[in-house]
């Protein structure tokens, strides 16, 4: 019974700080909380309000970057326009729902990635984009040249919405790949549907993209969670080889006690 009141101690002991740690918000998960909230306000056409969520999201990224690890240029370029384009979407007078939704979403995916640093969200769009990419692909392997453009487009959409935060998890090398792949099936469509050897691109971008989503997938679990892991292990051990000791210690000095006693 006192091994189990040992062990559970040392758990809590192991657990407590971090259970203490996760509670307390980093300026950049503040400012994530701020970018999904605007993105609530525009689902729900609330678009007042989620103006005046991203001017408050100014204010407090301009106060604080200071207060912590600065970020690149390329970053802060990605923010400031993902930012702006944010803004026209909850001003604009003649701008589509879905297209208001699109900003806003890639907005918050930005945030996201510079605040988190495993799985981002914008992975989570991987389903969407690589039904948008399948269904374009069939179509052009069935020589459907309308359904091509459209579903090409759909996939262009997408791909859209979650590039900039591509651009701050994935190294440029690979980005660069990709744009080029996709650059090329925009532009010679009508070759990718009508000639053979050009349908490879297809099959090359899919692979691309396949990895693109794969490699984020790798070692989501944050370093502090196997620092608990391996911490709470070697606190496990350590105490059952304590009581072990001690439970062989009482064992060797009841065995002497005994001798003694029948000595006598």
């Amino acid at each position: 019974m006192k091994i189990k009141w040992l062990l559970l101690i040392a758990i809590i002991i192991m657990l407590a700080p971090n259970t203490v740690n996760a509670e307390v918000q980093s300026p950049m998960e503040k400012l994530d909380d701020i970018s999904d909230e605007a993105l609530q306000m525009v689902k729900f056409h609330r678009y007042d309000d989620a103006k005046k969520l991203l001017d408050y999201f100014t204010a407090q990224f301009t106060s604080i970057k200071g207060e912590q690890k600065p970020l690149t240029m390329d970053e802060l370029r990605i923010v400031t326009v993902s930012h702006d384009e944010a803004v026209e979407a909850t001003v604009s007078p003649n701008m589509k729902y879905q297209e208001r939704l699109n900003k806003l979403t890639k907005f918050r995916l930005v945030i996201d990635a510079i605040s988190t640093s495993h799985q981002p969200l914008w992975t989570e769009m991987k389903d969407q984009v690589m039904t948008a990419f399948h269904q374009a692909k069939e179509a052009a392997y069935k020589g459907d040249t309308a359904s091509f453009h459209s579903n090409f487009n759909s996939f262009l959409s997408l791909y859209n919405v979650i590039y900039p935060s591509i651009k701050i998890d994935v190294p440029v090398e690979n980005i660069q790949k990709l744009d080029a792949r996709i650059n090329f099936i925009d532009e010679y469509r009508t070759q990718v549907v009508n000639n053979a050897n050009s349908k490879k691109e297809l099959d090359g971008l899919e692979t691309d993209l396949k990895n693109l989503f794969d490699n984020m997938d790798e070692d989501q679990a944050e370093p502090s969670i196997w620092w608990v892991i391996i911490s709470t292990g070697s606190i496990i051990i350590m105490t059952l080889s304590y009581v072990g000791f001690r439970k062989y210690q009482g064992e060797k000095d009841l065995k002497k006690n005994r001798s003694r006693d029948q000595k006598d």
